[in-house]
């Protein structure tokens, strides 16, 4: 899968945009460049070993300082480059309601 049926619209990046993975638990960082993105993932080409990817679920940062960021999913992989997904948080009206159903 090479991330071409995205369903919402990309926006190439001209230059190269610095950004780095980091696991949810805090543990791995990897450096990474974000070729493209959009309302709901982006596509990114990863510097040095993939195979912290296999967390399948990690965060985005998009600031040096860490304060800009998302948490994502792994959608494809194909060599250094990936496809993510952005993780979208539950609402407080879904939380409400599933606690309610318990």
């Amino acid at each position: 899968m090479t991330g071409e049926s995205r369903k919402s619209s990309r926006v190439r990046l001209e230059h190269k945009h610095p950004v780095n993975l980091m696991g949810v638990d805090g543990t791995w960082r990897r450096s990474c460049v974000l070729l493209d993105v959009s309302a709901t993932g982006a596509k990114i080409e990863v510097e040095g070993s993939i195979d912290v990817l296999r967390a399948r679920e990690f965060f985005l940062l998009l600031s040096s300082t860490g304060l800009a960021f998302r948490r994502c999913e792994l959608v494809w992989i194909d060599g250094a480059m990936a496809g993510v997904r952005f993780v979208k948080a539950k609402s407080a009206k879904h939380s409400q309601q599933a606690a309610k159903v318990q």
